[in-house]
């Protein structure tokens, strides 16, 4: 099975892999996913953000776990986590757009048209300030709605869907509807449905389902059920361009190296000077996250000189072979 973000790319270079460095990204034992692993939590209502990652270290006796995107204690739904190594990943997934179910009660009942053109008010791009318990600072930016749907309307009870730019703050966007509408409305409950490409119709682990296929391996030594919970780090980066190197230009890439022109093999098409791209082995393994300093074109060309640097790697080093020389020289 291919990735997705590998399909189609434009072939710079050939080479071959060796097998005996490295794994390929979908054939990676339980204990390496633990180290390299996304799984896309439904967080219940109570605890904060932080409180659940520490409960999952807990059922999963790992030291490291990170998560996407904070949600608020009593607001439920989609929390992606990284495990081990894939924890420095989980970035790309905050800038993300961000899909949420929010149900409020206004404070007098609107008129169907009254309501139809406020919402249509706060469709687009909207002016909005962090509520005061925020932990941001407070002052005016802008957001984008990227839909506004009302899915249930049951005299001044309100459900709609909602997709936003990472940011929003939906709690704020219904009193600042109430506002508008003049008596007033308040957020009483939300769920996050979607957190970029990861929508909950695709399958959320709980924690007590953790919980049990975790004690499933533990006791009985069936992983089946915890190796479906986890997912490759790599399913997190679907979203962005990619590019594949040499065996060779790997451990140098993890060490802290910039990636040369001779190290890539290929890469996507339409790439653009400045866009963020990662970096990945022929096994489908992601090594790095960078800025490609050329475009599509420019490396077609090149053969020499940097055509990446390196924002944040991703892979430990010394999995693949040290094929790089040391600049430094030992005096007599």
């Amino acid at each position: 099975m291919t990735l997705k973000q590998l399909e189609n790319l434009v072939v710079i270079d050939q080479d071959i892999t060796d097998d005996a460095y490295g794994t390929y990204y979908d054939k990676r034992t339980l204990q390496q996913l633990l180290d390299y692993g996304l799984i896309i939590l439904d967080k219940p209502p109570g605890p904060t953000s932080h409180e659940t990652v520490a409960w999952t270290k807990r059922i999963l006796k790992i030291p490291k776990i990170g998560h996407s995107g904070t949600l608020d204690p009593q607001v439920s739904g989609v929390l992606p986590l990284g495990l081990g190594e894939a924890t420095k990943a989980l970035g790309v997934l905050l800038y993300g757009p961000k899909e949420y179910h929010a149900l409020g009660r206004f404070h007098s009942l609107p008129s169907k048209q009254k309501l139809d053109e406020v919402l249509e008010m706060f469709r687009g791009e909207i002016f909005q300030k962090p509520p005061q318990r925020s932990a941001v600072l407070r002052q005016t930016r802008t957001r984008t709605i990227y839909e506004l749907e009302v899915l249930e309307q049951k005299e001044r009870l309100l459900l709609t869907r909602i997709l936003c730019e990472a940011g929003t703050y939906i709690r704020k966007l219904y009193y600042d509807i109430g506002e508008i509408l003049g008596p007033g409305a308040t957020m009483i409950e939300l769920r996050r449905t979607k957190v970029d490409q990861f929508h909950e119709a695709d399958g959320l682990v709980t924690l007590h389902e953790l919980a049990n296929a975790y004690a499933l391996w533990e006791e009985k030594k069936d992983e089946t059920k915890l190796m479906s919970m986890i997912k490759p780090i790599e399913y997190a980066l679907s979203e962005l361009k990619s590019v594949v190197i040499r065996d060779s230009a790997v451990d140098a890439l993890c060490h802290g190296a910039q990636l040369a022109m001779p190290g890539i093999l290929q890469i996507s098409p339409n790439l653009r000077k400045g866009d963020i791209v990662a970096i990945y082995t022929q096994k489908g393994e992601a090594v790095a996250l960078a800025e490609s300093l050329m475009s599509e074109e420019e490396i077609r060309d090149a053969t020499k000189g940097y055509a990446f640097e390196t924002k944040r790697i991703i892979m430990a080093p010394n999995i693949y072979p040290k094929k790089w020389r040391s600049k430094f020289v030992p005096k007599d």
